[in-house]
């Protein structure tokens, strides 16, 4: 029975998921396609141009491996890519395009541009002296891709600040919208790219403005009748970054004249980069056309930062101010303020002032003592139940069968640590620990906290296991 290609898709998926980071996987192949199988060719759908192109230049040499091994060495791979969206039959205008990866490696070539323009043809949009002008881009030089670490929580967006920063109005983001809550770095992605187009392209006008800014400029503008130069100002950037643009939220008049200004930069091939802290589908009091544009290029979130990701950025910024912390300090504060970026730099900032002024040490104990401002839990006491929540999520075993009677192995393990530490960190009797944990008697918890205590002493690798669930019971 022949392979249809959704199935011949399906096992190359398996088979890429394995080999590449989750993130990545989610951003890049999951809202990919199967279309057709004809012979040894497999034909997939990718969303944009840029998206072809990022896969051909990132992921070019495995898809070649993988399409070949579901299809054999004449296994070829085709894209089919989405061009245009708002097709009038409500079908998306597409093109075929081969991988480079089928057969000798090429370099990823952009769409042609089928009409060539007349240099001698005066352009009568160009306003003349403009582009003469030194426009200060009001950027701040502090936010860069260097100091912006990256995770899980902002790959995409990240990746897409990258995009555009090398390639401004010329890749299929555009425009750029990052979202997000509050402090989790949109104003410093939306500034560092614009930065490092400065960086590498002088001669472009670049401009951020916070959207109240642009609000206030335009209220102005309409009391001292300089319209026309308000609109011809930002009509001439190269680049605009336009921060919180939820603030457009009902004022009608000000969002008719961006969505003026928004059509010009875009059908001229500029850039435009956005900032919210909600979805553009989840933004209200916003006109329907202006909504529409913003979903036209690429809209990626910014999460919260998981743990590693915290302790990175707390390293990184010790490290531009030059100063040492110990690991278990940096741990405990990465470890408890845990949904907010512009927070966790505080704390820290917090910690050090605290340092200075006082002349001492930072060990954890000023750590839990001057941080009790930011951290909602530092006097939390630690129970049973919060014990056997951590071991479980630590083996990733369910809460219910640590209870039960099983005697699996990874089960068994992770009841008899949570009795050992519940018999070092509460001041639960070995009667109550064991009732917690599945009416055992007070017999069975001796047994389990020795049994512990022996593998510790002879098994390298479960001393590890005990000793970082430790480490997390001390950062609670």
């Amino acid at each position: 029975m022949e392979k249809t290609c959704t199935e011949v898709w399906k096992n190359c998926l398996q088979i890429i998921k394995d080999n590449i980071p989750v993130q990545s996987f989610k951003t890049w192949f999951e809202p990919i396609s199967a279309l057709k199988l004809e012979g040894k060719v497999l034909t997939i759908q990718v969303p944009s141009l840029f998206f072809y192109e990022w896969l051909e230049e990132h992921y070019v040499g495995l898809l070649r491996k993988t399409v070949k091994r579901q299809l054999g060495d004449e296994g070829r791979l085709e894209y089919n890519i989405v061009v245009d969206k708002s097709s009038n039959s409500g079908s998306p205008y597409t093109t075929n395009m081969p991988s480079n990866g089928n057969g000798a490696e090429a370099k990823v070539q952009s769409m042609p541009i089928p009409v060539s323009i007349n240099k001698d043809i005066k352009n009568p949009f160009i306003i003349p002296g403009l582009k003469k002008l030194n426009v200060d881009p009001q950027l701040n030089s502090n936010y860069t891709f260097d100091n912006y670490i990256e995770g899980d929580c902002n790959r995409l967006a990240r990746s897409a600040g990258y995009a555009v920063a090398a390639k401004p109005g010329g890749t299929s983001f555009n425009p750029l919208m990052v979202y997000g809550g509050v402090g989790l770095g949109k104003t410093h992605l939306a500034q560092a790219i614009g930065n490092e187009i400065k960086r590498n392209m002088p001669d472009k006008l670049v401009i951020y403005v916070s959207c109240e800014k642009f609000c206030q400029q335009f209220v102005d503008s309409l009391k001292n009748n300089t319209i026309n130069d308000f609109v011809n100002f930002y009509q001439a950037m190269d680049v605009i970054i336009m921060d919180d643009v939820h603030n457009f939220a009902g004022k009608e008049k000000t969002q008719d004249i961006f969505f003026h200004i928004f059509n010009h930069l875009h059908q001229s091939g500029k850039q435009v980069i956005l900032t919210s802290d909600k979805a553009p589908k989840d933004l209200a009091g916003l006109e329907e056309r202006l909504l529409s544009r913003f979903k036209w290029g690429l809209s990626a979130d910014l999460q919260i930062p998981d743990l590693e990701t915290r302790i990175a950025i707390l390293r990184k910024k010790m490290y531009a101010d030059g100063i040492e912390l110990p690991s278990e300090v940096v741990e405990y504060v990465a470890h408890n303020i845990d949904n907010n970026v512009r927070e966790l730099e505080g704390a820290m900032v917090s910690l050090l002032a605290q340092s200075t002024l006082n002349k001492k040490d930072i060990d954890l104990a000023l750590a839990k003592q001057m941080l009790k401002n930011f951290i909602k839990n530092t006097s939390k006491e630690i129970s049973m139940e919060y014990i056997q929540k951590l071991v479980c999520e630590y083996f990733e075993v369910p809460v219910d069968m640590v209870k039960s009677q099983t005697r699996k192995r990874e089960i068994v393990q992770a009841r008899q640590i949570s009795m050992y530490l519940s018999k070092s960190h509460t001041k639960s009797s070995l009667k109550t620990i064991g009732a917690f944990f599945g009416g055992r008697d007070h017999s069975t918890v001796i047994y389990a906290c020795q049994t512990v205590e022996d593998l510790i002493d002879t098994d390298k690798k479960f001393k590890g296991y005990v000793h970082d669930i430790q480490k997390k019971l001390k950062m609670s």
